[in-house]
């Protein structure tokens, strides 16, 4: 009989908080030992699956960089494509692209513009939901690319920081672990 996997509380725990980065004034939570713990990854990408797979997604878009660390797993188990978003200069065939700011300066993301198909279903993904911007920086590619966002996972949510309220209203929005 195998154990069961980790509650949120305990996942939570293995979460380390960084204060000062990468500025003063910032409390960074790294989740890369979530990553390192076999068990906890397993748990996170199989919850992150569980609550996305109702949203209906014919793609997930992961944003880099750690959206690439879970998106791919989640995609393997819905049986649907992975796609990159990409910080600039990256990808080598035409792209989309948008400028954005986030919570410590401003930044952009592209996405190759044949690899998001006209009306398809996408799910976006990333480790964590802070201010909105990096995922409503992603919601404008994917428009871009006449695609529709039908859902949204992160791995922790700062919900202080009130990101859900940049993303569309109705559209699904999870998150396993939140802090407020």
């Amino acid at each position: 009989m195998s154990a069961p996997p980790p509650s949120a509380e305990s996942l939570l725990q293995l979460v380390q908080t960084v204060p000062g980065f990468p500025k003063p004034g910032i409390a960074f939570r790294d989740l890369t030992p979530l990553f390192a713990d076999a068990t906890a990854l397993r748990t996170l990408v199989d919850q992150l699956v569980t609550r996305c797979r109702p949203m209906g997604c014919e793609a997930v878009v992961g944003i880099e960089a750690r959206g690439f660390l879970v998106g791919p797993p989640m995609a393997y188990a819905m049986g649907v494509g992975f796609v990159p978003v990409r910080k600039p200069g990256k990808l080598p065939r035409p792209t989309y692209g948008v400028d954005y700011v986030l919570e410590y300066g401003t930044d952009r993301l592209e996405v190759h513009q044949e690899d998001i198909r006209a009306g398809q279903a996408v799910l976006i993904v990333d480790d964590l939901l802070a201010t909105g911007g990096t995922a409503e920086a992603c919601t404008t590619l994917v428009e871009m690319a006449g695609a529709r966002v039908c859902g949204y996972g992160f791995i922790a949510e700062l919900r202080d920081l009130a990101g859900r309220q940049r993303l569309p209203t109705g559209v699904a929005c999870e998150s396993l672990l939140a802090y407020d």
